[in-house]
């Protein structure tokens, strides 16, 4: 064994050596050239790196250190199922080295992370070509170094938890290999297994290509691997089986809670055009990783020249040409058909980031690539021109040919280094034949453009993801990282559980998971949407497949209803029955002192249709009361600047005199004595337009608050008055050139009427005690009624009363309730995510059964 290990020191370990740090090395150096490195203040969380993964890797600290449960997150839009979450962002490999640091410093640590998982993206990629090519050790570095950087991988490195599947591909593709070529299973099961552990979603993508993969191989020579078919089955079934510990409860979380398929609207795939892959071919070329952007198929033009070579070559057998070539056309086509680019997909269309699969398609060509370069023999060189030939082409087609508005992303210049490249490539490869003597200086040349070639390809990456989405600065997440936190944990310090709060200056909209408090506030591709969607008729912004939802939008009204006992703030945020108890730094710590409790006793009325519709209805129905809270009137124009006004109908129409400056509206507004006012700016303008606007409003000269208007929808807060007064509110709107409302009118909540009503609510409110994954509360009751919680309802969740298991019921299919009989009770809700258990028996099952399976395979070899 030393022998062998000396051996491999020797011979092979520089190559994996520098396949495994190379594109550390090459990423890193971009990065730095980008201003961006440990401690730096430019960071590497661009697009929703920031905003979802940051938070989520610093949620998961928080578990590791026992500060939240695996299984479920009170920080998430008021609570959420964190093992779905898990399964999607957070069960990579690489995930628990979080532990090690600290959450302030969560940009270094997504920096760190990033640089490993690519450094093991070209590792994985090379013990899968060692095993499988007849290759120099520099082509292999090379193969794997264009593997670990090729253009998906690098275009979408934000995503960290995609680059764990890219990792596992490899070694998924190998285990086949070594299933069908020496009946060999382990590295297939393990590959397979961790594979669907770590994201569900890319997994899927893999597992489809990995099983035609094996049907393309097994169709090469039908009589020899037709012994593989049953321990390939087996070994798939059970490794799929084992990993539906995450998948069960995963899929029933996605499908309970309003997750919905795509519909196929058409047979071609929008925004697709003619010259998509031939410009995405060409080395420097990103056009966007947003809305109607082109697949990231991206490798070095070395190997996408030995691509072509497999397929000219007399050497390799028409039948291999023909079954490789059908799997690489059904993955051209499914970027063209509709159904096709859905099914990858899941059925899901996604929103950006588009063609998630595409991955798929460079990879087979880096493997069909050192097939050509294993047949580089004299009689291959006109398979050699042919390919250079084709390529050259193609790519003089395209500058020629394309449209250039569609394609303005690419130039002369990308087209003069691509067809550089590509010859330099050819004469190196032509000399390799000829002159068979400087194979090793020829290898190491090739190698060495490689590297030049990808670092400037990946150069190109960066550049785009910086203007695509810009890479933030630290001090945005850290600046006021300290003072948010010391007066989070001062809420902690009385109380059983952290309570809800919402901060109305948030680092981030998912910061509550990072900080652990119960919030509002959430962006998730792992969401409990029916929650999100009664929230949204309550008053909350969270439309269309609720992936947002924000606090923004409210009135005190669901202030109380949700038990929001405390705002962070910057200012005052002069909210009627908001007191200040705690300042650090800029932030202030404002109590609410009508924050119901998350259980309330009323009755079985409470579920018929109709009952409560919206907030004024569901607090007049919990206090058993009908009282007016809300009138309306209009703010009057004082004055506007920079402004044209056009109305038609209820519809407002502010466009600019002057272009790009900001328009101002001065207005002057009523305000009755004892009044909560909200001015009411609804935006009719299409997502797109809505999206870039923002606004400033200016209340009396008091400091300027600058909102989203996509996130707010409609109510902007101007403050509670205890007397009458005539207030002047200043309205700013940026960002496009014009803003269409409807008329303004401004709402007046009673704060009387509203106090009032709160009171009587108060004395039958039911105060949970929340820790882990559990929510417990006492409660005597004079006569059997209902109590309905806010805690967001999931089939997860179980409850018992007195220790003997009820129904819980869903109200508004939103929110946990349970009936509770006459008495005095203990109530307690438990959640364990719903085909927990049953995963759970199927990944020992499988373990087991695949043990004995393997023993008896090995021992069955060996005999």
């Amino acid at each position: 064994m030393n022998k062998a290990i000396k051996q491999f020191v020797k011979d092979e370990a520089w190559s994996l050596f520098m396949s495994i740090m190379i594109p550390i090395i090459i990423l890193g150096v971009i990065y730095y050239q980008n201003g961006i490195y440990l401690g730096s203040e430019k960071t590497v969380l661009a697009s929703d790196a920031y905003p979802q993964l940051s938070n989520f890797l610093a949620s998961f600290h928080n578990v590791m250190h026992g500060k939240q449960s695996i299984f479920y997150t009170w920080y998430g839009s008021l609570g959420l199922n964190y093992w779905s979450l898990a399964a999607y962002y957070l069960n990579g490999i690489f995930t628990p080295l979080v532990y090690f640091f600290k959450n302030e410093a969560i940009a270094d640590t997504f920096y760190l992370l990033t640089l490993l998982k690519f450094g093991a993206i070209g590792g994985s990629f090379w013990l899968f070509a060692r095993q499988t090519f007849d290759l120099s050790k520099w082509l292999l570095a090379g193969l794997s170094i264009s593997y670990a950087l090729m253009g998906f991988s690098v275009a979408y490195s934000p995503m960290l938890m995609w680059l764990d599947a890219i990792m596992y591909l490899p070694l998924v593709i190998l285990g086949i290999h070594r299933l069908m070529d020496k009946r060999k299973s382990g590295v297939l099961f393990v590959s397979y297994l961790l594979l669907f552990l770590s994201n569900f979603y890319l997994a899927f993508m893999i597992g489809v290509f990995s099983f035609l993969y094996y049907w393309v191989r097994y169709g090469t020579d039908p009589t020899r691997y037709k012994a593989s078919i049953l321990l390939y089955l087996v070994t798939a079934i059970l490794a799929g089986t084992a990993s539906m510990i995450t998948v069960i409860p995963t899929v029933i979380d996605l499908s309970s809670n309003g997750e919905t398929l795509s519909e196929i609207s058409q047979f071609l795939t929008p925004d697709t055009g003619p010259w998509d892959l031939v410009v995405k071919s060409m080395i420097g070329t990103y056009d966007t990783a947003k809305y109607n952007g082109a697949p990231f198929i991206y490798i070095s033009l070395l190997f996408l020249l030995f691509a072509g070579v497999y397929f000219f070559s007399k050497r390799i057998n028409l039948r291999n040409k023909l079954l490789y070539g059908t799997l690489c056309l059904f993955l051209v086509l499914s970027i063209y058909i509709q159904p096709l680019n859905l099914f990858w997909h899941g059925l899901h269309a996604p929103n950006m980031l588009l063609f998630r699969f595409s991955f798929l398609l460079s990879f087979l060509l880096l493997t069909l690539s050192a097939y050509g370069l294993e047949v580089l023999e004299q009689e291959a060189v006109d398979s050699l021109l042919n390919s250079a030939i084709l390529l050259l082409g193609l790519f003089l087609a395209a500058f020629l040919l394309a449209n250039r508005k569609r394609y303005d992303y690419f130039s002369g210049r990308n087209v003069l280094i691509t067809l550089g490249f590509i010859s330099a490539y050819f004469i190196l490869s032509y000399l390799l034949v000829k002159k068979r003597g400087w194979k090793q200086f020829i290898f190491i040349a090739m190698l060495l453009l490689v590297i030049c070639e990808m670092t400037f390809n990946s150069h190109a990456m960066i550049q785009g993801i910086a203007k695509d989405w810009v890479y933030p600065e630290r001090r945005g997440y850290t600046q006021k990282y300290h003072e948010i936190q010391t007066l989070v944990d001062q809420t902690k310090k009385d109380q059983s559980v952290s309570c809800r709060m919402t901060n109305l200056d948030p680092i981030s909209v998912n910061e509550s998971f990072n900080f652990g408090y119960s919030g509002v506030s959430m962006f998730s591709s792992i969401r409990n949407r029916h929650s999100s969607m009664y929230l949204n008729e309550l008053g909350f912004r969270s439309e269309g497949t609720n992936l947002n939802i924000n606090y923004s939008n409210n009135t005190l009204i669901m202030d109380s209803v949700l038990g929001i006992q405390y705002n962070l703030a910057k200012n005052n945020p002069n909210k009627f029955g908001f007191t200040k108890e705690a300042q650090s730094g800029e932030y202030g710590l404002y109590k609410n002192e009508y924050a119901l409790p998350l259980g309330i006793v009323t009755d079985k009325g409470i579920y018929a249709d109709g009952a409560v519709h919206n907030q004024t209805t569901l607090l007049d129905y919990l206090a058993e009361s009908q009282t007016t809270f809300v009138s309306f009137t209009e703010p009057k124009e004082i004055s506007h600047e920079n402004v044209l006004i056009q109305e038609e109908g209820p519809v407002v129409y502010y466009s600019e005199e002057t272009p790009q400056a900001k328009k101002i509206m001065n207005w002057s507004i009523s305000i009755p004595a004892h009044t909560q006012a909200y001015l009411s700016l609804y935006d009719v303008n299409d997502y797109s337009v809505a999206f870039k606007t923002k606004v400033e409003i200016t209340v009396e000269n008091e400091a300027a608050r600058v909102y989203q208007m996509k996130d707010v929808g409609q109510y902007y807060d101007l403050g509670n008055y205890e007397k009458a007064k005539m207030i002047q509110v200043k309205v700013v709107f940026s960002g496009s050139p014009l803003v269409s409302i409807l008329r303004p009118d401004v709402l007046l909540l009673d704060t009387e009427a509203f106090k009032t009503t709160i009171e009587k609510i108060k004395k039958k409110g039911v105060a949970f005690e929340t820790s882990g994954r559990k929510a417990k509360a006492e409660v005597t009751l004079d006569k059997e009624q209902v109590i309905v919680t806010t805690i967001p309802y999931d089939q997860g969740w179980s409850v018992k009363i007195d220790g003997k298991k009820t129904d819980v019921i869903q109200f508004k299919e939103a929110f946990l309730s349970v009936t509770v009989p006459q008495g005095k009770h203990t109530i307690e809700f438990v959640f364990l995510p719903k085909g927990f258990k049953a995963g759970s028996i199927l990944f020992g099952g499988s373990l087991t059964i695949y043990a004995c399976f393997y023993w008896y395979k090995r021992r069955d070899r060996i005999n």
